[in-house]
């Protein structure tokens, strides 16, 4: 009777073993799938906070070109207007200018 009781109880834990695995091969199953989620919304995150701090930079490129051909266009205007003033003064600078460069560069 004492053999039928032990096998009985051999019979159970193996039972609860079993159980126990499916049990635990369920529930790495659903970790590794929330883990999947949470890598897949990081990555989104990760995606979508790029393209904004692409686009800010871009934005401040953007404006710092304007910036720049405007400052270029107002100093090309100045000079056109001096020469505008003092034509003859502005010809002998350019020829005296002319000059110095081409003493340079025959060094």
């Amino acid at each position: 009777m004492e053999a039928k009781s032990n096998q009985n109880d051999y019979e159970q834990v193996r039972e609860d073993l079993k159980k126990l695995s499916e049990d635990l091969s369920k529930l790495t199953k659903t970790v590794t799938e929330g883990q999947k989620t949470n890598i897949s919304n990081l990555r989104d995150e990760i995606r979508r906070e790029s393209r904004e701090a692409f686009d800010q930079v871009k934005q401040r490129g953007d404006e710092a070109i304007t910036r720049a051909r405007d400052a270029g266009s107002k100093a090309v205007d100045d000079v056109e207007h001096k020469i505008e003033e003092r034509p003859f003064l502005s010809i002998m600078i350019m020829f005296l200018a002319g000059l110095l460069v081409g003493r340079l560069l025959d060094r």
